[in-house]
């Protein structure tokens, strides 16, 4: 047997957000090798499906990427559909295209799903255009974070070049970062927003300036958005804290 393999993007975590093919493969899947972070409700629709946690984390134990590889192609010998589910969209930030190259070298069919990256899941958390008119008409999607005996990451280079910039697998790294940008040249007063476990009930907003992201500790998953577009919806936060922390006045 010689089985496809379905690279499939599983979105930012809310299983409503999943697009309708995604939830018809996970229903037809044979198999599911899934990334760490994708939800038990998303998992759930693979009502006849094998799972295997191939997830990668941070910090933490994560599956060799050849032995995934290696995974994946056993499968296809042995199973009609098999799908390989990443969070958010396969083709940006994760490893698809070694995985659509070992599979292609050896006669694998690979498909591959599209899903909401989680950039834009946040966006809409945040509820500000990531190109609002006449402010912004460049967008940089970026990590600092390298692979094993990869180059070094040239993350800053396109995110001093953008009017807007969404910033991934950044929660463990917000000072350094914040540091390279100021060192790059943007001011320190720039507006910064932060959203973690975006489309999910416990989503968080912060705002702050690159001055004093370092102040925050956001938790995984979070990305961190940079740019003039967040200066109003700050001061609006702002604004509203204020207003919860001013005590009662009595008639």
């Amino acid at each position: 047997m010689s089985g496809t393999v379905h690279l499939v993007g599983a979105g930012p975590g809310a299983v409503d957000l999943l697009t309708l093919r995604a939830a018809r493969l996970l229903g037809e899947a044979d198999i599911v090798f899934h990334d760490a972070l994708v939800p038990q409700e998303i998992l759930a629709l693979a009502s006849k499906a094998k799972l295997v946690a191939v997830g990668k984390r941070s910090g933490r134990f994560s599956t060799a990427q050849m032995f995934i590889n290696k995974q994946l192609l056993d499968a296809a010998r042995r199973y009609a559909v098999i799908v390989r589910l990443k969070g958010g969209d396969p083709m940006l930030f994760g490893r698809a295209h070694e995985e659509i190259s070992f599979l292609t070298k050896h006669s694998i069919r690979v498909e591959i799903v599209p899903g909401v990256t989680a950039a834009l899941a946040a966006s809409a958390e945040l509820q500000v255009s990531l190109t609002r008119r006449g402010e912004a008409r460049s967008v940089a999607f970026v990590t600092p974070r390298v692979g094993e005996g990869t180059a070094e990451s040239s993350w800053i280079h396109a995110a001093l070049a953008a009017d807007t910039v969404a910033i991934y697998m950044a929660a463990d790294e917000a000072a350094s970062i914040a540091l390279a940008l100021v060192s790059g040249g943007k001011s320190p007063s720039t507006p910064v927003a932060v959203v973690a476990s975006a489309s999910l009930p416990e989503a968080k907003v912060s705002f702050t300036t690159l001055g004093r992201l370092h102040l925050l500790e956001p938790a995984a998953p979070a990305l961190i958005f940079v740019g003039d577009v967040y200066r109003e919806a700050a001061a609006a936060a702002a604004a509203a804290e204020l207003l919860l922390r001013k005590p009662s006045q009595s008639a």
